[in-house]
């Protein structure tokens, strides 16, 4: 490799070409790249994710990093931060823990660097978001961040100073897989998540989790957004599954804010869309919290789905 490997101090400024960031968000359905320039034009280009196809996905990061910086000389050699839906890991320099399963055990960061000829530093998909809304997003000024993501996963990521956790396993903010806490007499078994344990925090906060918790409550199906549109309107069933989602997600911040004490928790993913969370969540975790008051913030993200590819750019500032 010809640049700095992933798990190396993120957030490190860096002289080369500071007038322009290139961040790549690569998803299990799309990749998507974003140029950013000082004064913040942005230009985005986004393609279909090769499915289970490893050297398919190295050569469309590729296309996508040579079409945003087409007809742009002064961008030759600029570095690139990626976003990935896993982890490097420290003992090989390879990708584990990565639900895009393609991915495992490749030196994505190495092929790639030799493909583009540029540095490429990795960082998972989570981080990307919590850097990006702690850089110039919800979390700007607050000097400690944890980034949440819920959606059909549940992640994190935590960001101090501006500067990205990754921690000594590269798993900071790997929130989802630790089990619920103070499980009531109707959670103590939970459901097995894919990591191989059962009730992790995953299987109750997740998205398909939320849909799975209504309908075992009404008979019928419905996504989240619709869980709480009905809600809202009054749909008793809806109500009592959305009160437990609050409370389950209150419990599961609740050590968060214990360990870590964050000026402020940014909500990502599908499910921070649901706008009564930011009240329900706050009011209900006071309880697990070992403080007389609770004064972390718990904020709707400022960048939404653009948050993990500015987050990727934002990894060689």
């Amino acid at each position: 490799m010809t640049g700095p490997r992933a798990g190396q101090k993120i957030g490190h400024r860096t002289e080369h070409r500071a007038d322009f960031r290139l961040g790549i968000d690569l998803g299990g359905t799309k990749i998507e790249g974003i140029l950013m320039g000082a004064d913040d034009d942005r230009l985005r280009v986004r393609v279909d994710t090769p499915r289970d196809d490893y050297p398919g996905t190295v050569a469309a990061i590729a296309d996508v990093v040579a079409r945003l910086t087409a007809e742009k000389p002064e961008t030759e050699g600029l570095p690139v931060g990626i976003g990935i839906p896993g982890a490097v890991s420290r003992a090989t320099g390879r990708i584990k823990n990565a639900n895009s399963t393609c991915l495992i055990g490749e030196d994505l960061a190495g092929d790639l660097e030799r493909l583009l000829g540029r540095p490429v530093r990795l960082a998972n998909d989570a981080n990307c978001f919590a850097l990006s809304e702690a850089v110039d997003g919800a979390g700007q000024g607050a000097a400690s961040v944890f980034g949440v993501i819920l959606g059909t996963g549940v992640g994190g990521g935590l960001v101090i100073d501006s500067r990205l956790v990754t921690g000594a396993n590269d798993i900071a903010g790997e929130w989802g897989h630790n089990p619920l806490p103070w499980p009531t007499a109707d959670e103590v078994s939970g459901s097995e998540c894919y990591c191989g344990l059962t009730g992790c925090i995953e299987t109750w906060l997740s998205g398909p989790a939320l849909a799975a918790q209504y309908q075992a409550l009404s008979g019928h199906a419905l996504l989240p957004a619709e869980i709480a549109e009905a809600a809202a309107a009054g749909n008793a069933q809806a109500e009592v599954a959305l009160a437990r989602y609050a409370e389950r997600l209150a419990r599961a911040l609740a050590p968060v804010i214990n360990l870590l004490d964050p000026e402020a928790i940014v909500l990502g993913g599908g499910l921070s869309n649901i706008d009564v969370l930011y009240e329900m969540v706050p009011a209900r975790w006071t309880p697990w919290v070992f403080s007389d008051r609770v004064d972390t913030r718990l904020l709707p993200n400022h960048w939404g789905d653009s948050g993990g590819v500015r987050g990727a750019a934002w990894l060689w500032n």
